[in-house]
């Protein structure tokens, strides 16, 4: 059987949120008289904080006219798509009447042309004004004197010169670092159109906005009581609600400095980014083993050769695996999320996997010491001081004083519920969709 296991485990490899359970071993529960007996288990144990949200589209991006300063309005000359239409890096949206932003161009060129020879003569006249001699217009070398005023002057007149030379070609590289188009910075969708073909705008006008459909957060508040456990970079689950079975991995990505309150109830709100879709397929996919080529996993194949299934079993697994790899992969190729959709969010603030669990009913803390009643072989119970890990509203993990497979007393009123059947309170709970298998 061991190697029956280790199969089914590969099959459940690559669910996307299917629904698991984060403590792996049931209760086991049996009447004892005015009480119920639980057998300790291993199993996984999953702490979270969970709220609902909604999503929202987490990379937007508002395009706008960039225009030159020295031009007040322009015309738009045409915009070439509508709200809803998918985009490419690097496709036209829209584009300016370029009759004026040539013409503007052309003037700045000759700006910066007559700067230029306005630099130059300012120069070569300082130059020769600090020259001891000059020739006359026959030919001959005399001597000259120039007032050192007059050397000032043209000294200031020169950084003049270099000034507007400098001014005229910084607005013609301004001038030619925008653009009369307005280009996709992404693949993604529109969102709004805001302008029309001949109308006037000015820098600065949003023209159109376009989105990344595959990136999407969601917004929640946390209370004042659980803030504290949240952490960014924490591993958060998003249970889409209208989509059942659909659970996709997260990362906290913000948390609010300051809090929201609301009749008095103080709660922080918190950001989680939702991993693509695209990028859960390609890794649940991947660690799906694909059979399609005919390799055999090494599971099975071990399995053979040890005798614990025969070839035709094992063909007839291998199918198996690879008709549920297709079926999970044609369930969510064409999952659409859309903004807005609402969510449940898991925060996961602890977990432990392959730890011993026991019901929290069969747990009692007294003096600072946790006790629990254990059944011993022959039917007589003692009481076990035990020490515990982490818990949620149903399990603890137990640490020290207890070992798998012993029993213990849970009282009346307070009996360990199975784990397929559990409804946890809002709050902390364990994770009811859960992370995928491990």
């Amino acid at each position: 059987m061991r190697a029956l296991k280790i199969i089914m485990a590969i099959l459940v490899l690559g669910s996307i949120g299917l629904a698991s359970l984060s403590c792996n071993g049931d209760a086991n529960s049996e009447a004892g008289g005015e009480n119920q007996i639980a057998t300790v288990q291993r199993g996984d144990l999953t702490v979270d904080i969970t709220a609902s949200g909604n999503l929202a589209l987490s990379v937007t991006e508002d395009l706008a006219f960039d225009i030159p300063g020295t031009i007040a309005e322009i015309t738009v000359a045409e915009v070439l798509v509508e709200e809803g239409d998918s985009v490419e890096e690097g496709q036209l949206l829209a584009k300016l009447d370029t009759s004026e932003w040539n013409d503007m161009l052309i003037d700045l060129k000759r700006d910066l042309l007559q700067a230029e020879i306005d630099l130059k003569n300012a120069e070569l006249t300082l130059e020769e004004a600090e020259e001891d001699t000059y020739i006359t217009p026959t030919g001959d070398v005399r001597e000259q004197y120039t007032d050192p005023d007059e050397i000032d002057i043209l000294e200031m007149r020169l950084e003049l010169a270099e000034a507007r030379f400098e001014d005229a070609q910084e607005a013609l590289e301004e001038a030619n670092e925008k653009s009369p188009e307005i280009i996709a910075p992404f693949d993604g969708f529109v969102t709004a159109v805001n302008v029309d073909g001949g109308d006037e705008v000015k820098t600065g006008t949003v023209a159109v906005a376009v989105a990344d459909p595959n990136k999407f957060e969601a917004d929640i508040l946390v209370s004042e009581m659980d803030i504290m456990d949240v952490e960014l970079g924490g591993t958060a689950w998003v249970k889409v609600d209208a989509i059942e079975g659909l659970s996709l991995p997260a990362e906290v990505v913000h948390i609010s400095p300051t809090a929201t309150i609301q009749s008095g109830v103080v709660n922080y709100q918190v950001k989680v980014e939702v991993k693509s879709m695209e990028a859960v397929m390609q890794e649940r996919q991947g660690a799906m083993p694909d059979i399609s080529s005919g390799e055999i996993p090494e599971p099975i194949r071990q399995a053979i050769e040890e005798g614990q299934m025969t070839q035709e079993e094992a063909e007839a697994m291998l199918e198996q695996m690879q008709a549920a790899r297709e079926e999970r992969q044609a369930a969510f190729e064409d999952v659409q999320l859309r903004e807005g959709l609402t969510v449940t969010v898991s925060v996961i603030v602890d977990e432990r996997a392959d730890v011993l669990l026991v019901p929290n009913g069969a747990l009692t803390t007294q003096g600072g010491q946790t006790s629990v009643q254990v059944v011993l072989p022959d039917g007589t119970i003692e009481q076990h001081t035990v020490t515990t890990g982490i818990s949620d509203w149903q399990y603890t993990e137990v640490t020290e004083g207890l070992s798998e497979g012993e029993q213990v007393v849970v009282p009346q009123g307070t009996a360990a519920t199975s784990t397929t059947e559990r409804e946890g309170p809002p709050g902390r709970m364990i994770v009811p969709m859960g992370p995928p298998p491990r």
